[in-house]
C-alpha cells in the first residue's frame, strides 16, 4: 500500500508525488489548428484569456504536489521556451524543486524526437540522474484540472507496471483522434487501439467509449526497459500508442484510471483543443455564468507568466459609441473604445476601436480592430491589425475570398499572415 494521507483541501499528501518526475510531452506541431500553429507549437497557443495551453499540465503538477517536472520540447519551440523560462523559474533547487526544458537536441543518433516513447528514450540519461521511483508522463496540449495524487496511489496500490489515465467520450469524438481501450471487471487493459477509425463502445454503454488522455505513470525501471526495447525494435514508429501499450498488454500489468469529478464523481472536465472548432468551442465556454472549468478556484490556481499591465478599461458613453463588454472576459492592458463586445474573449493588450462590434469572437493578444469593424464567430490571431470598416465572420464566402479559414462549423480563423502583415516571429 502506498503511504498517503488526506489533507483538509481534500487532496492526496503523499510521498509517491515527492518520488515522482513528470515528463510533460509538448513538441506537437498541432497541425489540425493549420495557420494558429504556423508558428508557435500548439502547447505554447494562448488560451482563456491570458493563459497558455502548457500552463495547465505544469500546474496540475504544482498543485498536486510534484515539484520536479522535464518538458520536451521540439516543434518551433521558441515561444514555449521563453514562456517556460519567464513564467516558470520560480522553483527552489535547494529543494530539488525544477522546471527544466528538454528540446529535441539529437542526443542519441543524431536524430530528432521521432515519436513519445522516442523522446523519453532519447533523455534516459537525464532523468535517471533525478532518481525517480515513478515516471507521471503528460501530455502536453490538453485543458483541465487533475490532481494527479490519487492517480500515482490508484498505480501504487495496484501493483501496476504501467496505469494509463482515461476518460468517457463520445465514440464519433474518439474516432481517428484518440487512443481507445477495452477494461476488464477490475480495470486492467486487455485491449488498446491507437486512434481508430471505428471505436468499440463501452459494454452497456453504446455510443461510448474509453480514451486515453495521454496521461501514463511507469514504474521508473519498467518504463527504461520498455523505451530501450523500442528503440532497439525495427520497424517501430517509437510512439507509446502505437507501440509500446499494444506490445506490453499481455506480460505486464496495465491498469486504466478513470478520470472523474472528486466531488460528484461523475465526468470530469477535459477539453482536447486540438482542432479550431474545439479551440474556439472551449474558449467560449468560459464566458457562461456557470463554465465547467472554473478558472477562478482560488483552491487550484492556473499559474502563468505574464507582464506587469494596466487594468481593462472601457470609454466613451454616446448613442451607438459605448465602450461595454457582456458576457465577455477582457484581460489586463485592453482598451474597449467606443465598442460594443459580447459574448467574446479579449486577450491582452488588445485595442477595439470606436463603433466596432465584436461577437462571439476569440481575440488573442495584441491585436487591433479599426473603427467600424464588425466581427462575428471568429478566432483572431495575436498580432493582428484589422484596418478599419472590416467585416470578419459575416459573410463566410467573402471570407474564403479573402484568403481566411472557414471551418466547417463556420468559425473563421484570421492570422497576420493572411492580412498581409508578415511577421515572421515566434509568438
Amino acid at each position: 500500500m502506498a503511504e498517503q494521507a488526506q489533507g483538509d483541501d481534500g487532496r492526496f499528501v503523499s510521498r509517491l508525488t515527492r518520488e515522482t518526475l513528470a515528463l510533460i510531452l509538448a513538441g506537437g506541431k498541432g497541425s489540425r489548428l493549420h495557420e494558429l500553429t504556423n508558428w508557435r507549437a500548439k502547447p505554447a497557443l494562448h488560451f482563456g484569456g491570458k493563459f497558455r495551453i502548457i500552463d495547465f499540465p505544469l500546474s496540475n503538477c504544482v498543485n498536486s504536489g510534484i515539484r520536479r517536472i522535464a518538458v520536451l520540447t521540439q516543434y518551433k519551440a521558441h515561444s514555449l521556451i521563453r514562456h517556460i523560462v519567464h513564467g516558470w523559474s520560480w522553483f527552489r533547487a535547494s529543494r530539488h524543486e525544477f522546471v527544466e526544458v528538454l528540446p529535441a537536441s539529437q542526443r542519441v543518433g543524431g536524430e530528432w524526437y521521432r515519436g513519445t516513447a522516442d523522446a523519453v528514450y532519447q533523455n534516459l540519461d537525464i532523468i535517471r540522474t533525478h532518481e525517480p521511483k515513478q515516471v507521471l508522463i503528460l501530455a502536453g496540449d490538453h485543458i483541465y484540472k487533475m490532481d494527479y495524487g490519487p492517480f500515482l496511489a490508484a498505480h501504487s496500490e495496484t501493483g501496476a507496471d504501467m496505469t494509463i489515465c482515461c476518460i468517457e467520450v463520445p465514440v464519433e469524438e474518439a474516432a481517428g483522434q484518440l487512443g481507445v481501450m477495452t477494461v476488464n471487471a477490475e480495470g486492467r487493459i486487455v485491449a488498446f487501439d491507437e486512434k481508430p477509425e471505428k471505436p468499440n463502445s463501452i459494454p452497456g454503454k453504446p455510443g461510448i467509449c474509453l480514451g486515453s488522455m495521454g496521461n501514463y505513470v511507469f514504474n521508473t525501471e519498467f518504463l527504461y526497459e520498455q523505451v530501450i526495447k523500442d528503440a532497439d525494435t525495427p520497424g517501430t514508429q517509437h510512439d507509446f500508442g502505437k507501440n509500446i501499450i499494444p506490445s506490453i498488454l499481455k506480460g505486464y500489468r496495465v491498469y486504466a484510471y478513470p478520470f472523474r469529478d472528486p466531488q460528484t464523481g461523475s465526468q470530469a472536465y477535459w477539453r482536447d483543443v486540438g482542432t479550431l472548432d474545439a479551440y474556439w468551442e472551449a474558449n467560449m465556454e468560459l464566458v457562461s455564468v456557470t463554465p465547467q472549468l472554473n478558472i477562478y478556484d482560488r483552491q487550484w490556481p492556473i499559474f502563468t507568466h505574464q507582464w506587469q499591465s494596466a487594468p481593462a478599461k472601457f470609454v466613451f458613453d454616446e448613442p451607438g459609441r459605448r465602450g461595454e463588454a457582456i458576457q465577455s472576459m477582457v484581460s489586463g492592458d485592453c482598451v474597449i473604445s467606443g465598442a460594443s463586445v459580447r459574448n467574446s474573449l479579449i486577450f491582452s493588450r488588445c485595442q477595439v476601436h470606436s463603433y466596432s462590434k465584436i461577437d462571439d469572437a476569440v481575440v488573442l493578444p495584441d491585436c487591433d480592430v479599426g473603427e467600424h469593424s464588425q466581427v462575428s464567430r471568429a478566432i483572431i490571431d495575436r498580432g493582428c491589425k484589422l484596418s478599419a470598416g472590416s467585416v470578419i465572420g459575416v459573410d463566410k464566402d467573402e471570407d474564403r475570398r479573402r484568403g481566411f479559414r472557414v471551418t466547417d462549423r463556420g468559425i473563421t480563423l484570421v492570422t497576420p499572415d493572411m492580412l498581409g502583415q508578415k511577421m515572421h516571429f515566434t509568438r
